[in-house]
């Protein structure tokens, strides 16, 4: 990757609007990993540049992460999702661990990775990971993966579902735009050609 873009903003750097998005990304403490110096790792930084849209953004991705009607093996199974399709290492360093803590099976999570075959045993699981390659292919559903997801999931589920998969393809793109790093000391990401 190529050098950063945008140097990150370190808290005593912040202006009125930027630290109320601070204040936001750190509810709950921890929800956000930060440098040395204060400053906001991953896709955050971006959310302080631009704080009016940022403040929108990191709500979503609250209501997604500590809110959500998905059950949390299916919220992180979709995540390496996007990520391995986006070929988003900061994402998957992000997101890789939370599977592994909601009991994804580490060959599936591998599967992911790798582009292997997903096939999980859970019937929820099971039509995420369809409706979200579907998604990411072509962006729709058909009305097989569409009857699968709310089958599964119910109408809640398939929208917040759609919703993450528009969500961490941003985040990407936006971490791929603007360069981000993994964190010093991370281990790289392999994603196959």
């Amino acid at each position: 990757m190529t050098q950063r873009r945008l140097r990150p903003l370190r808290p005593d750097e912040l202006d009125a609007e930027q630290r109320e998005v601070l204040a936001a990304l750190s509810d709950p403490p921890g929800r956000v990993q930060r440098d040395p110096d204060g400053s906001l790792q991953g896709p955050f930084d971006a959310m302080l540049r631009a704080p009016r849209s940022g403040a929108a953004l990191q709500g979503v991705g609250a209501a997604l992460r500590y809110r959500s009607v998905l059950p949390e093996r299916v919220r992180e199974l979709a995540t390496l999702l996007v990520a391995a399709h986006h070929r988003s290492a900061y994402e998957w360093h992000a997101h890789a661990p939370l599977a592994a803590a909601a009991g994804l099976p580490d060959e599936l999570v591998a599967a992911v990775r790798t582009g292997g075959p997903v096939e999980p045993h859970d019937r929820a699981e099971r039509a995420a990971a369809a409706a979200v390659g579907q998604l990411l292919e072509t962006g729709d559903l058909d009305d097989e993966n569409w009857a699968a997801i709310t089958g599964a999931l119910g109408e809640a589920g398939a929208v917040e579902l759609t919703t993450l998969v528009g969500y961490y393809s941003l985040l990407a793109m936006q971490l791929r735009t603007l360069r981000v790093p993994l964190p010093n000391g991370a281990a790289p990401v392999d994603f196959p050609a």
